[in-house]
């Protein structure tokens, strides 16, 4: 795949209608701080196109970055920020459950978990929300793959898998923002999403 052109193009809030896009969208979903932002922006081969912050849970709406005038990468907001109130965790709730059950242009759905450490509670229900309530099971993308010892990798790849109780058709790719380690896997993935 080569990235010609990307641009913000739609982003919608807890009350905004859920556009129909009629292009195939890629879902990115993650925790605060994995790397979500970094992910997008290396990605798309732009340096600053996704706002990356040191704040984790900055992103409060669903953004949808239009990729070559041919798909979209949709940025739904981290979950799992502690520093939040009460009416913003319902707000973000409202959000998401908005955006998957009125979506009618869901291809696939990435999900982002941080290699380094074992996936948390949230990241557990949320792959379960996904299954149980998309029909997806998403591709696993272990971020921050630069932090982590060659020789750890396996272990931490097997910590994911049996945490989440993934399939074992489920893909996980170990990857690095940094060093964009693996960015042409995930790439070859999407173009033989985006040619079927």
């Amino acid at each position: 795949m080569l990235i010609k052109k990307s641009e913000l193009e739609i982003v919608i809030g807890p009350s905004s209608k859920v556009p129909i896009t009629h292009k195939k969208e890629f879902v990115i979903v993650g925790k605060s701080n994995v790397g979500k932002s970094s992910f997008i922006n290396v990605f798309l081969n732009r340096k600053k196109l996704a706002r990356v912050s040191n704040t984790p849970g900055k992103t409060r709406t669903i953004n949808y970055y239009l990729v070559n005038e041919k798909f979209y990468l949709v940025d739904i907001p981290g979950y799992g920020y502690a520093k939040v109130s009460k009416n913003e965790k319902d707000n973000w709730n409202k959000l998401i459950n908005n955006y998957f059950q009125n979506s009618k242009d869901i291809e696939e759905i990435i999900m982002l978990v941080d290699i380094r450490h074992s996936p948390t509670k949230l990241d557990e229900q949320m792959y379960q929300f996904i299954v149980n309530n998309t029909g997806y099971e998403p591709i696993i993308v272990a971020t921050k793959l630069d932090k982590i010892k060659k020789s750890e990798l396996d272990e931490k790849l097997k910590c994911i898998r049996d945490t989440l109780f993934l399939t074992e058709s489920c893909i996980i790719i170990p990857f690095s923002a940094t060093k964009k380690e693996n960015l042409t896997k995930i790439y070859e993935i999407f173009d033989k999403i985006i040619d079927e």
